[in-house]
């Protein structure tokens, strides 16, 4: 009898259930009431795909499958350099991740600000998210020094005259007047050096306290400062929408 070749790819159960979907148990039902396509063709239990060569989809929508790319975000604290390595010993935000694949920062977090920012190996997903022309938005709460006026306000919202240019339009929003300083949600979709604290103290109320609390449609919620999660499926999809992918 003539020998077979042994079965290729993973099963797909294991397959879905590792990309975030759900149980093994739930992605089976799935795949038993038809939600599950291999490419174009409904799938079936014990189908077996490789995550470099097929397209799978649930509901109509494409599972990103390739298990070596890993889309993570941190709450990075204060104090902490978001690069991979300092040269003057500093913590870094890799020092908080615990992943067998190499990852990297998107973009930078200021050492003296906190906050969102993600981490992945995902280069075309990085080039987009820090590419200027996709403007992809960045949200932050700041505390500023003294009472903003109206004017303040306005300045922010229509552009700020920096050394390096004017800034672009921003979402601004006073969100509470305390004592001495001033609570504010803004949404810039640059990315350049320092530039919320600069356009702060260009309008005379320089920045306390300086948090980013998402980045496009990711957002901070409830992750403790230090911690690294895993970005759901969704959040992915949103991200790839958000930039073209």
């Amino acid at each position: 009898m003539e020998d077979r070749p042994p079965p290729q790819g993973e099963r797909l159960q294991k397959i879905l259930a590792r990309a975030g979907l759900g149980s093994r148990r739930t992605v089976e039902e799935m795949i038993g009431r038809g939600r599950v396509r291999v490419n174009g063709e409904r799938a079936i239990l014990g189908r077996r795909v490789n995550p470099d060569k097929d397209v799978v989809e649930v509901d109509g929508s494409v599972v990103p499958l390739r298990t070596a790319l890993r889309h993570l975000l941190l709450n990075k604290p204060i104090g902490v350099v978001s690069t991979a390595a300092d040269p003057e010993g500093r913590a870094t935000v890799l020092d908080f991740v615990d992943v067998a694949e190499r990852v990297w920062p998107v973009g930078r977090l200021d050492v003296d600000s906190e906050g969102a920012i993600l981490l992945t190996n995902d280069g075309e997903l990085t080039f987009r998210l820090t590419h200027p022309s996709y403007e992809v938005p960045k949200r932050y709460l700041v505390e500023a020094k003294g009472s903003l006026t109206h004017a303040d306000v306005r300045r922010l919202r229509g552009g700020i005259e920096l050394e390096d240019g004017p800034t672009a339009s921003a979402g601004v929003v006073v969100v509470d007047q305390l004592a001495t300083s001033t609570l504010v949600e803004i949404v810039i979709h640059e990315g350049r050096n320092r530039q919320v604290r600069r356009m702060f103290e260009a309008v005379g109320h320089p920045v306390v306290r300086l948090a980013r609390t998402a980045v496009g449609p990711v957002r901070l919620g409830r992750l403790k400062p230090g911690t690294v999660r895993r970005l759901t499926l969704e959040e992915v999809r949103e991200l790839y929408r958000a930039v073209g992918l």
